[in-house]
């Protein structure tokens, strides 16, 4: 009995920990990113990208080393660096068109470094094609997708000052994916019955669904309605659109990763911040709504 007291005491103090933890990490990350948001500090931003970038990325390796599923870790992290300075400079020196020739070189120059690296490894099986896929994924699905940030940075023309004005898109973009996840858990724990695909994740419901969608529109529309100054780009109808797509492809990112955290065994990508888990966990939503936004405001608002 004592040992039952013991538990049923403890649970509710790691769960009031927990959310306190995560309560302050939540506001240290929001600080940040308003600082340097409303400060238009270009390095400053590119510094965070960079950080959470290659953090994110070498969990999902560990990820796959808890596994014991093989990789080349070290030299994806050395290409993802690349990638990430490099677009960085040529975005910010030369415009958006270099930066895409840039990008492409640097995942093509990644393959055959791959395929040199797999020549001095050992051949066993059909060991080197997994070694080269899981690598290859890797760099794709964490960096590639996440260097979208960077794209949406420069891809709004600047001041007559030359200031960047793209970082009020990336808060916008954050903060709605942010809200999309927030429905979803608010919702899905208080509400949540039916069970949305039970074979990924036994928490995530159709009610959590349908509640990341609404606080994504809200949060979409709330953003524009304070700054629609800063989001020049947007209108009404754009604000709507893009929080009910913006929440759908949260949803997918968020259920994307726990795929990958279901089939390493792992219940967080790692440690790095306090009541939320590792980076990969923070920007898990993020690597599908930034390339959305992209698209959108290039192909449908058509940006130049």
């Amino acid at each position: 009995m004592p040992a039952a007291l013991e538990q049923v005491e403890t649970k509710p103090t790691v769960t009031r920990s927990t959310f306190v933890f995560r309560f302050i990490s939540t506001i240290v990350l929001w600080s940040v990113a308003l600082v340097i948001a409303f400060s238009g500090y270009e390095f400053a931003f590119y510094g965070l990208i960079c950080v959470f970038g290659l953090i994110a990325l070498w969990e999902f390796y560990r990820m796959l080393d808890h596994r014991g599923l093989p990789n080349f870790k070290i030299t994806a992290m050395i290409c993802g660096a690349v990638m990430l300075i490099g677009s960085f400079y040529y975005f910010a020196k030369m415009g958006p068109a270099r930066s895409y020739d840039f990008e492409v070189a640097v995942l093509v120059f990644f393959l055959l470094t791959v395929f040199a690296r797999q020549m001095f490894a050992r051949l066993r099986h059909d060991e080197p094609l997994q070694t080269m896929a899981y690598t290859l994924f890797g760099l794709l699905y964490v960096l590639w997708l996440f260097n979208f940030m960077t794209k949406i940075v420069y891809l709004m023309p600047r001041t007559s000052s030359g200031a960047v004005t793209g970082q009020f898109y990336c808060l916008y973009l954050i903060a709605v994916t942010k809200f999309s996840d927030m429905g979803a858990y608010l919702v899905g724990s208080g509400v949540g019955r039916h069970l949305m695909s039970p074979h990924i994740s036994a928490k995530k419901t159709w009610e959590g669904f349908f509640g990341a969608l609404a606080f994504a529109l809200l949060a979409s529309l709330m953003l524009f309605k304070l700054m629609p100054g800063h989001l020049g780009a947007l209108n009404w109808t754009h604000a709507i659109i893009l929080g009910l797509l913006l929440g759908f492809a949260a949803v997918v990112g968020d259920l994307a990763e726990s795929i990958i955290k279901r089939s390493t065994g792992v219940k967080d990508s790692g440690n790095f911040l306090p009541g939320i888990g590792g980076a990969l966990d923070l920007v898990d939503s993020l690597l599908f709504t930034a390339p959305l936004l992209f698209f959108y405001l290039r192909l449908v608002i058509r940006v130049p």
